[in-house]
């Protein structure tokens, strides 16, 4: 139906009454059909690198976090004997 609204062939009474909407329901999803669009278009695998890249980030971050922490408890785990 946005699809419809989007075409423009109709007008929004029209769309309403074929298909037992409301004409400000249909202008309220051609708006949001609209503005989502775009994002239907874009190459999912370069969005994905690039979110793996900072996850990667991320987890050599904590990892590197971690390793400082396991050599701390480990001295004082070696004080205690």
């Amino acid at each position: 139906m946005a699809i419809e609204a989007i075409r423009g062939e109709k007008t929004l009474s029209q769309l309403g009454s074929q298909f037992k909407v409301h004409p400000i329901q249909i202008a309220k999803w051609r708006k949001s059909a609209m503005e989502q669009l775009p994002e239907l278009f874009v190459d999912g695998r370069k969005r994905k690198e690039q979110s793996g890249e900072a996850g990667n980030d991320a987890l050599y971050e904590e990892i590197g976090r971690l390793k400082v922490e396991l050599d701390w408890l480990k001295k004082k785990v070696g004080m205690l004997d």
